[in-house]
């Protein structure tokens, strides 16, 4: 039996896939040659709910001074007592919603991407929550809201549309769980979507403008 073999049904066309997966499959920008960036992570923590398949997410508090109400994944920077990537993910994702690091079993790390507007470099964690456990936000200063986010609400083309920036950038958005979805999570989640087989035929042609509280300061 192979490590994928062990995981649930669904989980498994993903978790193949996965592997091979190029950065340039994520997303445009890519990790800087010259090494630099600082190094993060994210935890892309999948469990099996009433709903079917769901995935782990977090709204930033409105206040924040960078990313301020945004969804995302949980995770952050890598500390130098952070023996991985993975442990940076699982320690920011305890810290945050008090996730117990034991009740998940990580899959594989994705490629890193670049984000040029804060210098990150952020690897995607993928991986299974086998035993889902009540979280909630730590620290309502850093996070305002936990949702286990149905994969078919996100999937569901009444949910998906365009968003516009006011600087000319455009991007998958989702509007699920209670949740505005868009930036650097929605284009991974986009992603994850197509990787696992579980998207839909959607019309790109809606378009919404990216509400003003994402971006007045």
């Amino acid at each position: 039996m192979t490590e994928a073999d062990e995981l649930p049904a669904w989980l498994r066309p993903l978790a193949e896939r996965a592997v091979e997966i190029d950065g340039s499959d994520l997303s445009r920008f890519l990790p800087p040659d010259d090494g630099s960036g600082r190094a993060s992570a994210v935890l892309i923590a999948l469990a099996d709910t009433a709903q079917g398949p769901a995935v782990l997410l977090i709204e930033r508090a409105a206040d924040m001074r960078t990313h301020a109400g945004q969804v995302a994944f949980p995770g952050g920077s890598l500390d130098p007592t952070d023996e991985s990537l993975d442990a940076a993910a699982l320690r920011e994702a305890s810290e945050e919603v008090g996730l117990d690091p034991r009740s998940v079993r990580v899959v594989t790390d994705l490629p890193a991407i670049f984000i040029p507007v804060s210098g990150f470099v952020v690897t995607p964690v993928l991986a299974w929550w086998q035993h889902p456990h009540e979280v909630a936000p730590v620290d309502k200063r850093e996070v305002a809201r936990v949702a286990l986010v149905p994969i078919a609400e996100l999937a569901d083309p009444a949910n998906r549309f365009v968003v516009t920036h006011p600087s000319g950038w455009l991007g998958p958005a989702f509007e699920a769980g209670d949740l505005f979805v868009w930036g650097f999570t929605a284009g991974l989640v986009d992603r994850l979507l197509e990787f696992g087989g579980w998207a839909q035929p959607w019309d790109k042609s809606v378009t919404r403008e990216l509400p003003a509280i994402y971006y007045r300061r």
